[in-house]
């Protein structure tokens, strides 16, 4: 019978290849390979959780969001100022979340008031001290049609219609054709008329 060579691999049954895939698998190389493996499936979850978690909130939206406050009203006719009810001092007594949840808003806004001036302290600065208004931004109207119209500034070019903010902090009133020319009427009354 003639030999195998050396360098040629032997052929083998699939038993004993399974088995030598077995023994391959418990090899040193295993953990290496169970680690990639391990952040391969930790990949392909997180990537499927990504693509699949806004889908489950757009399908069950009520589950999800702000919740609303809920105001219960008493019924009961203001007495006092605003309708401010007295509650009892809770002096000493810890309470529980489910009280807190339970107590009204506060209907008062609160804010700073001047600190009064003591002995020796110089006074604060002065109200008159401030400087005027500037004065008011040039523009004029170069075209106007159908209750619109291009105004043109400093800054550039801007179609305004009634209601409209205009660079002297003035609204259109109104844009109309008075005879054979339009013309811008503004909220302080200023009329401007169409330049070429």
């Amino acid at each position: 019978m003639p030999q195998p060579e050396i360098n040629q691999p032997a052929k083998l049954s699939p038993l004993r290849r399974a088995l030598s895939l077995i023994r391959w698998r418990r090899s040193a190389d295993d953990k290496k390979q169970r680690s990639e493996l391990g952040t391969a499936i930790a990949g392909i979850t997180l990537g499927l959780t990504c693509a699949l978690f806004p889908w489950y909130v757009f399908y069950n939206q009520d589950q999800f969001g702000i919740r609303a406050m809920k105001f219960s009203g008493q019924g009961m006719i203001a007495s006092g100022p605003s309708g401010m009810r007295s509650f009892p001092d809770r002096v000493g007594s810890p309470m529980s979340i489910e009280e807190a949840a339970q107590l009204p808003l506060d209907p008062f806004s609160t804010g700073t008031l001047p600190q009064r001036k003591r002995d020796g302290e110089t006074p604060a600065k002065e109200v008159l001290d401030q400087p005027f208004p500037a004065d008011s931004i040039p523009y004029r109207m170069v075209h106007a049609t159908l209750g619109r119209a291009m105004i043109q500034d400093d800054g550039g070019l801007f179609v305004v219609q009634p209601g409209s903010k205009l660079p002297d902090n003035s609204k259109v009133r109104a844009i109309e054709q008075r005879g054979d020319d339009w013309v811008l009427v503004t909220s302080r009354d200023k009329v401007l008329l169409l330049e070429p």
